[in-house]
């Protein structure tokens, strides 16, 4: 079995060996991007004032905090990331590594304004090369420059049709928001609006892909695969499941590639099985350096208790699969046309794509509590196979279809005019009241950094962001034994409940101090004053904290 002359001549790769690597207008539409998606952030810190602080970030709020607070903690010394959100005693894991050490580039005073400047940074920095590495894994399929623009823009500024469904005031069709709106996953937009630890991973994993389908251009060509691997070994310190996800689409492909093979043997055609030995090779190589991320995340999520409970409450799930339909439909048409022309153009690089599409339901739909997660990247394979389509059509006047795909975009602008919008007027959870966070930076000054704090969730959420603390609970997630422990912390706060069961929770989890502010008001009309253990510590314009002594029990 031979590749076609004519697939190998017309191979877009191989044309763009002679080209710019980077287009000017790929550079350029990168920087404006990633300045446009700036402005709601800057907004915020222009309209903040003395009654508000802004928390640097305009979605996602209570991720964004647990962001800072892993920076926080970096800052603070660990190496290893220890979660601020649980006062269970934790081991530490390698996680969330690039935060902890942008987090010690930062030093008092002023110090949760320059870890927010650095999470922006990380984002601008992690969102560029995102938009090239869309265009350095889309320019292998697509010939034409025109085809190639449609591409990199669909994968920055692209989406579904979730728009829709909100107008029509179906935000919670069957159970759900639309995808475009909480899964970076799904498409690209959100991972450059505020979660740079994705949009990086994402272009990691592209890049290695494209290393793994032509080893020939990238750098270490003698030993195909192991650029990959090295790519991918940094992708495994910022998102351990995309590797595995990885591994998955290269099996698939080389499945494929296999299958194609046993097709034309049926055919009583000639198989050069030789051709597919170098793919499992590739494999091989970069399977075995990325192996051990994978491994060692395995085991810490596994032997670790306090990990393996995070594990089980971490819950993200995919949605019922007609919203997937909502998410890809657009480019589906388009898509399944562009599979059909590779499938006939026979060149194994040709099919990863293709087979991409074909795992993707297998893998959303696993009996994996991040399901969710496993869409990660395809949504650029996906704009690939589109734009074949429309890069081979012969009958012109069929690109006019072309003018459908601007029914992408509407939900970006959403998000866009949303996180303007709500960075105009200041409230929680965007911003903090000044006063709370005056309360947060003497806890900053007076706590050590292994202190545990008792407050409300929704104090707890953004406590750590400002002082390196631990509290019970404030992060879905991360707040181990979340659903026991809410109503143990509310009922706290509650006059009706004995002395015995405060002082339980108190030496349960070894509590060195006590926030009180509205947050807690709200919950109970309990007044810790009158507490002979706690001893007042601050008292300013609502917001209390109190030590817990022992030797006043």
């Amino acid at each position: 079995m031979r590749e076609d002359h004519d697939a190998v001549a017309n191979d877009p790769s191989r044309t763009a060996l002679g080209e710019r690597r980077f287009p000017k207008w790929v550079l350029y539409f990168a920087v404006a991007v990633m300045i446009v998606t700036t402005i709601p952030y800057l907004l915020g810190y222009a309209v903040e004032g003395s009654e508000w602080r802004f928390t640097g970030f305009v979605f996602g709020v209570e991720d964004g905090n647990s962001y800072i607070a892993k920076m926080l903690r970096g800052a603070n010394g660990d190496w290893l990331f220890h979660t601020p959100y649980t006062a269970w005693p934790q081991q530490g894991v390698l996680a969330f590594a690039p935060y902890l050490l942008i987090g010690k580039l930062t030093a008092p005073p002023g110090q949760h304004v320059q870890m927010v400047a650095l999470f922006h940074l990380f984002r601008i920095a992690g969102g560029i090369l995102y938009i090239l590495a869309s265009y350095d894994f889309i320019v292998l399929f697509i010939r034409e420059e025109r085809w190639r623009r449609w591409g990199v823009v669909l994968a920055t500024l692209g989406g579904g049709l979730g728009w829709l469904l909100i107008l029509l005031g179906k935000n919670t069709w069957l159970g759900s928001l639309p995808l475009e709106i909480y899964s970076p996953e799904t498409f690209g937009f959100l991972s450059l609006y505020g979660l740079p630890h994705l949009a990086l991973a994402r272009a990691l994993l592209l890049g290695g892909l494209r290393a793994y389908l032509y080893p020939d251009l990238a750098p270490w060509s003698s030993r195909p695969g192991l650029f990959t691997g090295v790519l991918w070994l940094g992708m495994g310190l910022l998102q351990p499941l995309t590797v595995a996800l990885a591994w998955t689409v290269i099996a698939a492909h080389c499945g494929v590639l296999f299958t194609k093979r046993l097709w034309y043997l049926w055919r009583g055609r000639t198989v050069d099985w030789a051709a597919f030995l170098p793919w499992l090779g590739r494999y091989a190589r970069m399977s075995g350096i990325t192996l051990p991320i994978v491994v060692y995340t395995a085991w810490a999520f596994s032997a670790d208790p306090i990990l393996r409970q995070w594990t089980a409450q971490n819950l993200i799930l995919s949605p019922h699969p007609l919203h997937y339909l909502s998410a890809y439909g657009l480019l589906i048409p388009f898509a399944v046309g562009g599979a059909i022309h590779l499938l006939h153009n026979r060149r194994d690089t040709n099919l990863l794509p293709v087979a991409w599409s074909l795992a993707l339901p297998f893998l959303i739909y696993a009996p994996y509590p991040l399901q969710r997660r496993l869409a990660e990247g395809y949504w650029v394979a996906l704009i690939a196979l589109a734009m074949v389509f429309f890069d081979r059509l012969k009958r012109k006047r069929l690109r006019r279809f072309q003018y459908v795909l601007g029914l992408a975009f509407p939900t970006t602008l959403l998000l866009l005019f949303g996180g303007v919008n709500a960075a105009r007027f200041p409230s929680a959870p965007i911003f903090r009241p000044q006063a709370e966070v005056e309360a947060f930076l003497f806890l900053d000054e007076c706590a050590d950094s292994s202190g545990i704090v008792l407050a409300s969730y929704e104090s707890g959420n953004a406590l750590p962001a400002w002082a390196p603390v631990f509290v019970l609970i404030g992060h879905g997630p991360e707040s181990v034994g979340l659903s026991e422990l809410t109503p143990r912390v509310q009922s706290f706060f509650q006059s009706n409940t004995s002395a015995e069961e405060r002082m339980a929770l108190i030496d349960q989890f070894d509590i060195d101090y006590v926030f009180w502010g509205p947050e807690e008001r709200r919950l109970g009309a309990w007044d810790p004053r009158v507490e002979r253990h706690l001893r007042l510590l601050y008292d300013q314009d609502g917001y209390l904290i109190f030590a817990v002594d022992p030797s006043r029990y």
